[in-house]
């Protein structure tokens, strides 16, 4: 019991201090490792948890595709960061007040056992023995959360559309294909008939 509670607090000191040097450094790139950071030692409080299949989908996805992913855009598109800084005091307002936001729903998450203990004992339901982790997850996901789940992925079909979408750029004096002008050609402008003189064609 101690050495995982001693595994516990090293893990959750470790997501905490990455977690504040991903909006604290300076450098992007830095803050995108930080994160790799996070993401590593958080999977390692859902494998103390019992959550194994967590633990491995936050390492494949998060770390595997997405924390990669921002890595490479950010390395690829040439942001001029100073230039975003400098309107960081017009959003501060509100970027307090979301924060006053999560802070005040964080304290209600953790003080619920504290007011209501029997809700904290309803929600928590224990997983038979010849069930495994992933099977009760895939259970829970595709029957009573299905609707839920779709439209989860809906909204991610949709964010990765508006990243390429932003991200897209044309360069001036490219040749691209349009299907439009293609398709709306007629003979009339499709082809240019030039009488030669005999003799004169080469």
């Amino acid at each position: 019991m101690a050495l995982a509670a001693a595994f516990f607090y090293l893990f959750a000191g470790i997501v905490v201090a990455s977690a504040f040097m991903v909006i604290a450094a300076k450098n992007p790139v830095h803050s995108v490792l930080w994160l790799i950071l996070a993401f590593f030692n958080a999977a390692g409080l859902f494998l103390l948890l019992g959550a194994e299949f967590l633990a491995m989908i936050l390492v494949v996805v998060y770390v595997g595709a997405v924390a990669v992913l921002f890595l490479f855009v950010v390395m690829m598109l040439d942001v001029d960061f100073a230039e975003l800084r400098q309107g960081f005091l017009s959003y501060l307002p509100v970027g307090a007040v979301i924060g006053a936001v999560l802070l005040v729903e964080l304290l209600l998450v953790l003080t619920t056992g504290l007011f209501a203990p029997e809700s904290t004992a309803v929600a928590q339901v224990p997983i038979p023995d010849d069930v495994s982790n992933t099977e009760a997850i895939g259970q829970l996901l595709y029957t009573r959360y299905v609707l839920f789940f779709q439209l989860a992925g809906m909204v991610l079909l949709l964010a990765m559309v508006g990243a390429i979408v932003l991200t897209l750029r044309h360069k001036a004096g490219v040749k691209r294909q349009d299907i439009g002008a293609q398709v709306a050609r007629d003979p009339a402008t499709a082809i240019e008939v030039r009488k030669v003189e005999s003799g004169k064609g080469i």
